[in-house]
């Protein structure tokens, strides 16, 4: 499982490196570059050791760590006061995250008395189910808070928008993937996959709500930062669509179907964190050639800037989940484990699968309207401000890390 995640940092982390050489000319003469390069290694290797880590102790420390080198580059423009309240507004849910899950780990310590993960794996006496559901739901909350389920995903639309672009990309397409990586870890790992069903509902509950909600708030969008962020809440509610039915599934014993939904669940983890990365490089390159967020003032850049435009309809086509793209593989695997609900004893699971695949398909086709708006708004028709006249594509750097 951390080797899994290892790979997805690692290929997001070459990436968006390659990406920023190009784009960190932006700032020159503002902000150290010496300064943005350290913060952003600290942050990758902040990251890696998150999902390396094997003490609960360790882990808390380097997931203080990865919140506070992503505080510190959220904030990077910090002359900006919107910068500035985006920046406290994340690190305030940050904190409120990580007190629950120092909670979670307390809770676990109790029936372990150590903090140490083989520990957690085998305790000494075994927690009563009281306490385990209690530590379920503390985990939820605090890594929820870190992925960005609804109703805890408010900080997401501030940070991302406010922060560097390849920043933004890592933020949304690994970092909030390590609290999908220690929810996993905390219910098949450290309980040794023994939980009652209502945990895997609530998880899927919780999925389906993020998942449609996330792209309504999307549509509605004019900031093209702000946009991804909100599909960023959709994304993660498609990947707990898929762990969640696993976790039905493997409380049932069916197993077969538990490992669908899981593997459904993982696949979407590391396509979303590919495509995703190419849309907030393709947003940032449109930011870097036309100083502006707002779409409003696209228009036409498709004829001045055809790499970008052809990265970012790439992009556009994964993430609204149309074949033959990676998008459509995963959210197919979703799809597929839902439907195959029919297998279950209990008549209202057999009702509600089918009820989260429903809305996983309105989901998918909101996600295409967003995109269809949001390609045809910034790339097609005539420029609609000076803006857009006068962009230009951009640096070889860039463009070979959308690549």
């Amino acid at each position: 499982l951390a080797s899994f995640f290892l790979l997805t940092i690692s290929l997001l982390g070459l990436a968006a490196s390659v990406f920023a050489l190009g784009y960190v000319t932006e700032y020159y003469g503002r902000v150290p570059i010496s300064l943005i390069g350290s913060l952003f290694n600290g942050f990758l290797l902040s990251m890696t050791l998150v999902v390396i880590a094997d003490n609960g102790f360790f882990f808390l420390i380097v997931w203080e760590l990865m919140s506070l080198f992503s505080y510190f580059l959220v904030v990077t423009e910090h002359e900006k006061s919107d910068v500035r309240y985006a920046g406290l507004f994340y690190l305030i849910m940050t904190h409120v995250g990580t007190a629950f899950i120092l909670l979670t780990f307390l809770l676990l310590f109790q029936g372990s008395g150590s903090f140490s993960f083989e520990a957690f794996r085998q305790p000494e006496q075994p927690l009563p189910d009281g306490i385990r559901s209690m530590a379920f739901l503390t985990a939820l909350i605090g890594f929820g808070t870190k992925a960005g389920i609804v109703p805890l995903h408010v900080w997401l639309p501030y940070a991302h928008p406010a922060a560097p672009s390849h920043v933004s990309a890592l933020m949304s397409g690994v970092m909030i993937k390590t609290a999908i990586y220690a929810l996993i870890r905390v219910y098949f790992d450290f309980f040794g996959g023994h939980f009652p069903w209502w945990w895997g509902f609530v998880v899927l509950v919780i999925g389906a709500v993020s998942a449609l909600l996330g792209v309504m708030y999307a549509l509605m969008e004019h900031d093209l930062k702000s946009l991804l962020a909100y599909h960023s809440v959709e994304n993660i509610g498609i990947i707990l669509l898929g762990i969640g039915a696993g976790m039905i599934f493997h409380s049932y014993g069916l197993e077969e179907l538990a490992a669908l939904g899981l593997i459904a669940g993982l696949y979407h983890t590391i396509n979303h964190a590919v495509f995703k990365a190419l849309l907030f490089f393709g947003a940032g390159s449109l930011l870097y050639a036309t100083h502006t967020r707002n779409m409003e003032e696209y228009g036409g850049l498709l004829r001045r800037m055809p790499w970008t435009g052809a990265f970012f309809l790439i992009g556009a086509v994964s993430i609204a989940a149309l074949p033959p793209t990676n998008g459509f593989v995963s959210e197919w695997l979703v799809f597929q484990s839902l439907f195959l609900s029919y297998e279950m004893p209990s008549l209202l699971m057999k009702l509600m699968l089918p009820i989260a695949a429903a809305m996983l398909a309105l989901t998918g086709v909101l996600a295409l309207t967003c995109f269809a708006k949001a390609f045809g708004i910034s790339f097609l028709a005539l420029p609609r401000s000076s803006h857009a006249r006068h962009a230009e594509e951009v640096p070889w750097p860039m463009r070979i890390g959308m690549g």
